[in-house]
């Protein structure tokens, strides 16, 4: 968490992190999930998995420590996929941080009616004022969200947005893995 910005709020930070984290690996990369998990927690249940993540001794926080998942499927649609998701009860929140194209407000006037998802796909691509976003999205099992979104035209620390209702669809769709 070296370059991080420090947040008050937990979950905050955790979004922050991760955002650092898929910045370090570049643009063009695919969507990434997290568990997160109660650092102080962990130390306790889990000390070699702790002392792995470079967690060590320090004195128990009310951090939240993301650990990176599996690869998710290529092939597979991600709302698809995070409906097969179930997280076990040691696992506070999860995370997902995946890249898309987007367009200003403005643009919504300008697309096409009755496009197949693949033509509106390339039409929002070839879009002269596209811009390309990275957004991570944390939820935690009580419905606390945040969220933090990267522009790759602004691609430093200092301008990444964060707020727990940039991306809502995504953080319902995060939120829908932990329930029963």
């Amino acid at each position: 968490m070296s370059n991080t910005p420090m947040a008050a709020n937990p979950l905050t930070r955790a979004v922050l992190e991760i955002d650092e984290y898929a910045s370090g690996l570049g643009w063009d990369q695919p969507a990434r999930l997290f568990a997160l998990v109660d650092t102080a927690r962990l130390r306790v249940q889990e000390p070699g998995l702790a002392a792995q993540l470079g967690l060590g001794d320090e004195e128990a926080t009310s951090g939240l420590t993301p650990i990176e998942q599996d690869e998710i499927p290529t092939g597979k649609q991600l709302d698809e996929f995070l409906g097969t998701i179930a997280w076990p009860d040691a696992v506070a929140g999860c995370a997902l941080t995946v890249e898309r194209l987007m367009l200003p407000p403005s643009a919504e006037t300008q697309v096409p009616q009755g496009l197949s998802d693949a033509k509106l796909a390339k039409w929002v691509a070839e879009h002269p004022e596209r811009q390309e976003v990275r957004m991570t999205v944390a939820v935690l099992r009580d419905g606390t969200r945040e969220s933090a979104l990267r522009l790759r035209e602004k691609d430093t620390p200092t301008e990444v947005l964060t707020g727990p209702d940039l991306v809502p669809g995504l953080a319902e769709a995060l939120t829908a893995t932990f329930e029963d």
